[in-house]
């Protein structure tokens, strides 16, 4: 059972195992793509259920270009389908939408989609759906310092607050809580500077498997932990 009051305010998601779970059952990739597809959106309505405030979705790094063509090029129009699909319900809803990566690799209707959606749901008041599409956090730390670099910014101006707000995640919040799934322990290239001190959960579950009830799990384990940002206090103190 969870908590009330102790919601993590910003969760974000590495969305692990579509093609082992598809290829563990004889299937092609895609299958395991298009279940996936089907649990974000059980898992982004459990999020706005339980009062997430932002939620951020790995959805394609930049590594996943080196994948073989053919996945590639499903992958761009299972991505672009299920927004579609999703758009207007999304937009009902409140959700807030936005996208970080270099976006500008996506084929041009994906662009002009997610560009759309972004505009359209500007000045909603729900939860923020963030989706890392063709994203990798040393690519963005890099064009971050090309943008300083740029904008003629001196070292003793460049302070950390000042650096994040020249990354793809401008404006908001550093995670509360990373989850992964699929059994790999690893941060894959994702949201290194944000991450800093965030909390991690790894599960064993597969991205198709990772039910809502999975999710709360993830969430009530947050909940136990004491959070101390580099000080030394105890619960009885927070």
């Amino acid at each position: 059972m969870l908590l009330s009051g102790r919601i993590p305010d910003h969760v974000a998601i590495i969305m692990d195992g579509n093609g082992r779970w598809a290829e563990m059952r004889g299937l092609p990739r895609i299958e395991g793509h298009k279940r996936g597809a089907e649990r974000t959106r059980e898992v982004i309505a459990a999020a706005m259920e339980v009062g997430v405030k932002t939620l951020t979705l790995y959805a394609f790094s930049l590594e996943n270009w080196q994948r073989p063509g053919e996945e590639v090029s499903m992958l761009m129009r299972l991505i672009e389908f299920y927004l579609r699909k999703e758009f207007e319900e999304s937009i009902r809803r409140g959700i807030v939408f936005k996208s970080i990566g270099e976006v500008w690799r996506l084929p041009e209707n994906l662009q002009a989609l997610l560009k759309e959606m972004e505009e359209r749901s500007y000045r909603n008041k729900g939860m923020t759906l963030v989706m890392a599409l063709s994203y990798g956090s040393r690519n963005e730390i890099l064009r971050a310092v090309g943008k300083a670099i740029s904008l003629g910014v001196v070292p003793e101006a460049l302070t950390e607050d000042y650096f994040s707000s020249l990354l793809d995640t401008s404006g908001m919040a550093a995670p509360d809580l990373i989850i992964r799934t699929s059994g790999e322990k690893r941060i894959s290239n994702f949201l290194l500077w944000q991450a800093a001190y965030s909390e991690f959960y790894f599960t064993d579950a597969l991205w198709p498997d990772f039910t809502r009830e999975e999710f709360f799990v993830a969430l009530h384990d947050y909940q136990l932990r004491e959070r101390r940002f580099g000080t030394v206090h105890s619960r009885a103190e927070t």
